[in-house]
Formats: C-alpha cells, sequence, structure tokens
C-alpha cells in the first residue's frame, strides 16, 4: 500500500480502502468552489446596488452596517462548505466535478459537528493568504490534512470510479423491475443516519435474497424492511413482499454511490 492509500477497519470491523486526495485534485476543487463563491458574491453587490437607493453608500460610513456585510459575506463564505460537505455526502460543487469527498477517519459520512469544527477551521488555514497554511499542511501530513481535517477527524477521498463490466443477476434482476435512485424520494438527513453497519446489512441482503426459497425470502424480507426503512421514514404499513423488496433495493442503489468504494 503507497502513500496515497489508506486502509481503514469501521468500528463495525468492515475493512475499507481509499485513495486519498492529494494537494492537487483538492487544490482544484478549492479553485472551483472560490470561482462559484466569487460570482455569488458579485451577483448579491449587482443585487444590492440596483435595488437599494443610493443612501446606501452613506449608510456604509457607520460601523454596523459594516458588521452585517462582514457578517453576510462570513456566512455565505462559510456556509456554502458546511452545507455541501454535510447535506451532500462530503462534497461541494468543485468536489463533486474533481470527484473527491470528505469522510470521517473511521470510513462514515462526516458528522454535524465535524464539518462544523472543519470548516470553522479554514479561517485559520487561510492564513496569511490565499490558503497558505493550509497547502503547506496538506503538502506535509502523511494522509494529506490541513488543520481543520486534524481537529474534526476527517480525511479526504477519491470516490470509486465506475467501471464497464458485466452485469451481475442483481444488477440484471434491478433493471427488470424498473427501479433507480430516484424510484423513491428520501431526505439527505435520513440517508445520512445511515452508516457502514446498514450499508452491508443491506448489501448482503440485495445479493442473496433472489437465492433464498419463497418463505426464508419473504421473512427475511419483512425483517430487513422493519429495520431499516422506518430509519429512512419509509413506512411499511399493508406493503407487500414484492413492493418491501423493491423499496430495499432502491435504498440500496441510495447507498452504495457513497459506500461501495473502488479504487
Amino acid at each position: 500500500m503507497t502513500q496515497e492509500h489508506i486502509h481503514i477497519k469501521t468500528p463495525e470491523f468492515v475493512s475499507l480502502q481509499f485513495r486519498l486526495a492529494g494537494l492537487g485534485s483538492r487544490a482544484a476543487a478549492m479553485i472551483i468552489d472560490q470561482v462559484i463563491l466569487t460570482l455569488t458574491q458579485i451577483a448579491l453587490v449587482l443585487l444590492l446596488i440596483f435595488t437599494t437607493s443610493a443612501n446606501m453608500w452613506q449608510m456604509m460610513e457607520y460601523g454596523w452596517m459594516i458588521a452585517i456585510v462582514v457578517i453576510v459575506l462570513f456566512a455565505l463564505n462559510w456556509g456554502y462548505f458546511f452545507v455541501g460537505e454535510y447535506f451532500f455526502n462530503g462534497k461541494t460543487i468543485g468536489k463533486n466535478i474533481i470527484g473527491i469527498r470528505v469522510i470521517q477517519e473511521n470510513g462514515h459520512s462526516i458528522t454535524l459537528l465535524s464539518a462544523i469544527i472543519r470548516n470553522l477551521l479554514r479561517i485559520v488555514d487561510m492564513l496569511p493568504t490565499s490558503y497558505f497554511l493550509g497547502i503547506i499542511l496538506v503538502f506535509l501530513h502523511s494522509k494529506h490534512k490541513r488543520l481543520g481535517d486534524m481537529a474534526a477527524g476527517t480525511i479526504v477521498v477519491h470516490e470509486r470510479k465506475a467501471k464497464r463490466k458485466k452485469k451481475t443477476p442483481l444488477e440484471k434482476e434491478i433493471e427488470a423491475r424498473g427501479l433507480n435512485k430516484e424510484s423513491i424520494s428520501i431526505g439527505i438527513l435520513a440517508m445520512n443516519s445511515l452508516g457502514t453497519k446498514e450499508f452491508n446489512l443491506l448489501k448482503t441482503y440485495s445479493y442473496k435474497f433472489m437465492e433464498m426459497r419463497e418463505i426464508p425470502r419473504n421473512l427475511l424480507t419483512r425483517e430487513m424492511a422493519a429495520i431499516l426503512l422506518p430509519k429512512v421514514g419509509l413506512e411499511l404499513g399493508t406493503k407487500t413482499v414484492r413492493e418491501l423488496e423493491n423499496m430495499l433495493l432502491v435504498l440500496y442503489l441510495k447507498m452504495k454511490e457513497d459506500w461501495e468504494f473502488e479504487l
């Protein structure tokens, strides 16, 4: 294993291997994010100019007005990264384009507290200018961590790349049923409540249920549905076994993108 890869054993004793995102890929993602933020700020300023009276410039002489502007800019810059990393599986727009994401060191999705800490310390990583301190730390650290990563217990890794290969029996079954990730709507917060343990349960079920006899298959499906579906706000109600199977398969598809890593 090279320095660019990391082997993690999760709290559920599942072994995962990741390719660490180095300085180049992280810098590229940051440039994209900064361009987006800069354009957004310019648009907001232009909107302010065209929708506010000329007296606005006189009001800028007052300290409270300047304070409001500073707070708004901070909220925009901090909120952009926080929202992207916590609510969108560790990915800002820049990270998504480059194909990298932030995760916990234990292999789990980034937590709320870690997202807050990581991005509050972004201010320090920016010192003295242009992320100089952050760049130096990422370059020198064995796991390419900046200060925010060290404090939050996070790492930045490459997303898995889809490989063209022969369809598995499971993929053929999902296609035959006409299912995809969008077949069921599940909120981001609900998806974030699931972890490695739930994914591995779901993956094992998805690959095994078709090989089982009808009675044990039905029992397993109802048991898995009772465990997993309420966690994401889906009600079992009077749904048939077939409907429950479909719901579990869609949930698997949604989780697969973020939890099934390949190098």
